[in-house]
C-alpha cells in the first residue's frame, strides 16, 4: 500500500472540529488547528510560539495533564479521554476529554507531545440532567408515600368528627381539615409537576432574583379547591375481605382504616411474597396492591395471581409518576383492568373502585 503524504495528516487535523494541539519540549505550541480556533476562540497567529499554559485555567492543570501523559497507566506517553479543563479566549473554563501522545525522537527522546481534545460540558450538563431527573422521581415517590397515610388520616378524622362531634364543633373542625386537605393537594400538585418535569425532560424557567433562575412549576395554574363533592352513594363491602399489600407500613395502616370503616375484613401484607403465602391461608375479594415492593413488584404478583386465581380481582398502585419499568403498561396489556396511577388517591374513589369490582 503506498503511503500517504505527509500533507493529508496535516490537512485533516487542520479540518477536524475536535481541538488539537501539539508542543515541542519545551511547552510551545507549534500546531493549533482550526477545531481549537473555534472551541477556544484564539487564532493561530495569537497562540504559536506561546506557551501552552496560556490555554491552561492554571499552570498546575497543564501539569496535571503531562503528568498523566508521563504515567505508566495507560501506557507510557499516552491518555485517552482523560478529563480536564482548558480555558477559552474570553477566560471561561472549557471541560474537555483528552486523548493524545508524546512524542520521541530517533534517540528515543522526549520531543514534544500533541493532544486531541473533545469539549464535554453538553455531555456533562445531560448527564446532570439525568441524574436530577432520576432524583426527582426518586423523591416524587418517596414523599408520595407519606403523603398517602397523611390524606387519609385526615381523612379517618374527618369520619371520626362527623359521627361523634356537636354539630357546632364538627362545623369549626371540618373547616380546618378541609384547609389541611387543601394544601395537601397542593402538595401533591407539587408533587406530580416535579414527575412530569422529570419523565419529560423539559421545563421552563423564571427569575425568582435577578440573574437567579429556577424551574417553573406553573402550580399557580392549578385550581386549588376541588368542585363541591355530590352526596356521597351507599356502598356495600360489609363482610368483603381486602388483602392490601404494601411496603409502607404507614400506607398499608391507613388503607386498612379507610377500608374498615366501610365494613371490611382488612388483611396486610407487606411484601408480594408475604401475600402470596396469606392466600393460601384464607380466601380474600380483592387484592390492592403496591406496584413497587423490595422483593416481588406489583407486576409479578398481578401475572402470578393471574395463573393461580384468575378470577380474584386485582388492583394495582403506584407512587410513580414515571413507568419507567413499564409495569403499568405490561399489566394492562396482560389483562388487568384497574390501576390507580399517583398516589395518594382519594379515600372516596378508592372506595368507589373496590366498590364497583365487588360490592354486592
Amino acid at each position: 500500500m503506498k503511503e500517504l503524504p505527509k500533507i493529508y495528516f496535516e490537512k485533516l487535523l487542520e479540518s477536524s472540529p475536535d481541538i488539537v494541539v501539539a508542543v515541542d519540549r519545551r511547552g510551545t505550541i507549534i500546531f493549533y488547528n482550526d477545531g481549537a480556533k473555534q472551541t477556544l476562540g484564539y487564532t493561530a497567529r495569537e497562540v504559536l510560539g506561546e506557551n501552552v499554559s496560556m490555554v491552561y485555567p492554571s499552570a498546575d492543570e497543564a501539569r496535571r495533564v503531562m503528568a498523566a501523559l508521563r504515567a505508566d497507566q495507560g501506557g507510557h506517553g499516552h491518555i485517552h479521554n482523560f478529563e480536564c479543563q482548558l480555558k477559552n479566549k474570553a477566560g471561561h473554563i472549557v471541560p474537555v476529554a483528552m486523548s493524545g501522545s508524546l512524542i520521541y525522537d530517533q534517540r528515543g527522546k522526549e520531543h514534544g507531545s500533541i493532544g486531541f481534545a473533545k469539549e464535554i460540558a453538553e455531555l456533562q450538563l445531560r448527564e446532570q440532567i439525568e441524574t436530577l431527573g432520576e432524583l426527582a422521581i426518586g423523591l416524587a415517590h418517596e414523599i408520595n408515600n407519606p403523603l398517602e397515610s397523611l390524606v387519609n388520616n385526615v381523612e379517618l378524622l374527618d369520619r371520626f368528627l362527623k359521627k361523634h362531634a356537636a354539630s357546632d364543633d364538627y362545623r369549626a373542625e371540618h373547616e380546618r381539615l378541609a384547609a389541611m386537605k387543601r394544601e395537601l393537594r397542593r402538595i401533591q400538585a407539587i408533587v406530580e409537576r416535579v414527575g412530569e418535569m422529570a419523565a419529560s425532560g423539559t421545563y421552563g424557567t423564571i427569575e425568582y432574583l435577578p440573574g437567579k433562575l429556577m424551574a417553573d412549576l406553573g402550580i399557580e395554574d392549578r385550581p386549588e379547591d376541588e368542585p363541591a363533592a355530590k352526596e356521597a352513594e351507599p356502598h356495600h363491602l360489609s363482610g368483603k375481605t381486602v388483602l392490601v399489600v404494601d411496603d409502607d407500613p404507614d400506607v398499608s395502616r391507613s388503607v386498612r382504616e379507610i377500608l374498615e370503616d366501610e365494613g371490611c375484613k382488612v388483611v396486610v401484607s407487606h411484601s408480594g411474597s408475604e401475600a402470596l403465602h396469606e392466600l393460601d391461608r384464607q380466601p380474600v375479594d380483592l387484592v390492592l396492591s403496591d406496584v413497587v415492593m423490595p422483593d416481588m413488584d406489583g407486576y409479578q404478583l398481578f401475572r402470578k395471581l393471574q395463573s393461580t386465581r384468575p378470577n380474584l380481582p386485582i388492583v394495582l398502585m403506584t407512587a410513580y409518576y414515571y413507568d419507567k419499568d413499564h409495569v403499568l403498561k405490561r399489566s394492562a396489556a396482560n389483562g388487568l383492568k384497574d390501576v390507580i396511577f399517583k398516589k395518594p388517591i382519594k379515600p372516596a374513589r378508592l372506595i368507589q373502585l373496590i366498590d364497583a369490582r365487588i360490592g354486592a
